[in-house]
């Protein structure tokens, strides 16, 4: 979002009718158990300042998170969720839009890859749970077992809860595609317990987006075993240093261009990032969060534009627009041919928030431990933009 920010300063310097954008930072609480306090405060600045016009956020899609939607929905307020992507979520507010890929689409590039690249028949499946949690309350982990379960059907010959210090000497040298189908706060003790397979590890484990979060923390990767590739879903893999400057040399791809010479900026993150030579990756979840404050912004900007143009002596006032009304812009803007974001193009159906065929992949990192090289995509699904079909294959 400060990169959303950014950029916008720099194009109101220059352009008329450039809208700026002020972020107030809300926190909900781990696993969003305060965002029913978070949420009636927003309601409260809402009613009060008429500049606020959308929430971009939510973290962790949990049956609390469903019901600061619902409230949140109440209020009036829109919101661009950059990566919830328990399935339904949109069920919960009619002025919801989700920027990552349902779980149900996570579930189909999975069992794509199992089929076309691993060419294996069985899966075993382990996920996880907090304590005090469980696969009802946790919408993210609840959607994605389910969807495995019937993508894969009879194909899943094992499908365990684990939890911390369960051992699992009996996935060593497992020929099949072991799943980890859990938080990344659990994934550290689940490769910490396949230490015990010494050379003779599971063949393919893959893991889910939620890994990310784990693979981008180099402190918990240095115990992992370094015999042992993982591979994960991610969420943002066209926003890459990589894939960055790729756009970047093809000339043919403004948004990602101008998203990496922004976060390359000396005076904007600490450290930049994507510089030639450099270490210093992207987060996984900048260009999500990104592309959701810029479709937000593009949409009161064209909402005030045609307000000046129906009267262009009346000056600008904030009530002028509201949460609702851009809302509905960005659907309008969006109702051709999508809205070309860094992570991948955005289009939503009318009758729903969760975009179709939302880029995802799976990245692949060899030694584990190994913080230094970047993980290389080996496969996706989903449009990187409108020009051809979202075909899933490698990459």
């Amino acid at each position: 979002m400060a990169t959303a920010q950014y950029a916008l300063l720099k194009e109101s310097a220059g352009a008329d009718g450039a809208a700026l954008l002020r972020i107030v930072v809300a926190n909900g609480g781990r696993q969003m158990i305060y965002a029913d306090r978070a949420v009636a405060m927003l309601a409260e600045l809402a009613r009060d300042d008429p500049t606020v016009l959308g929430v971009v956020g939510l973290v962790e899609s949990r049956t609390s998170t469903a019901r600061a939607l619902r409230e949140l929905n109440q209020v009036g307020l829109p919101v661009l969720a950059p990566t919830l992507s328990a399935d339904r979520m949109d069920a919960n507010s009619r002025l919801y839009l989700q920027i990552s890929a349902p779980n149900k689409d996570q579930v189909k590039l999975v069992d794509a890859y199992a089929k076309q690249v691993l060419k294996v028949n069985d899966a075993h499946v382990f996920y996880t749970t907090l304590e005090g949690s469980s696969l009802t309350e946790d919408l993210y982990v609840g959607t994605l077992v389910d969807g495995l379960r019937q993508q894969f059907g009879t194909r899943i010959t094992r499908l365990d809860e684990w939890r911390t210090g369960q051992r699992l000497t009996d996935e060593c040298g497992y020929p099949g595609m072991l799943f980890y189908a859990g938080r990344w706060t659990e994934f550290d003790g689940f490769l910490r317990a396949l230490r015990e397979c010494g050379g003779n590890p599971p063949r393919h484990l893959v893991a889910d987006d939620s890994a990310n979060r784990y693979m981008a923390n180099p402190g918990l990767r240095a115990a992992a075993p370094g015999n042992l590739p993982v591979t994960y879903v991610s969420k943002a893999a066209l926003a890459t240093c990589a894939a960055l400057r790729a756009a970047q040399d093809r000339r043919d791809d403004d948004a990602r261009a101008s998203f990496l010479s922004w976060i390359q900026a000396d005076d904007l993150l600490d450290p930049p990032r994507c510089r030639p030579g450099s270490e210093e990756q992207v987060g996984e979840r900048v260009s999500l969060a990104y592309d959701a404050s810029m479709m937000l912004v593009r949409a009161v900007e064209s909402l005030a534009a045609r307000l000046h143009h129906a009267d262009p002596r009346q000056r600008w006032e904030p009530e002028s627009v509201n949460p609702v009304g851009v809302h509905a812009e960005v659907l309008r803007q969006n109702a051709g041919q999508g809205y070309p974001g860094v992570a991948g193009l955005i289009r939503f159906t009318p009758d729903s928030g969760e975009p179709v065929d939302k880029r995802l992949a799976l990245m692949r990192v060899e030694q584990v431990p190994d913080v230094a090289t970047a993980p290389v995509e080996v496969f996706r699904c989903g449009a990187a933009d409108g020009s051809g079909p979202a075909a899933c294959g490698p990459a």
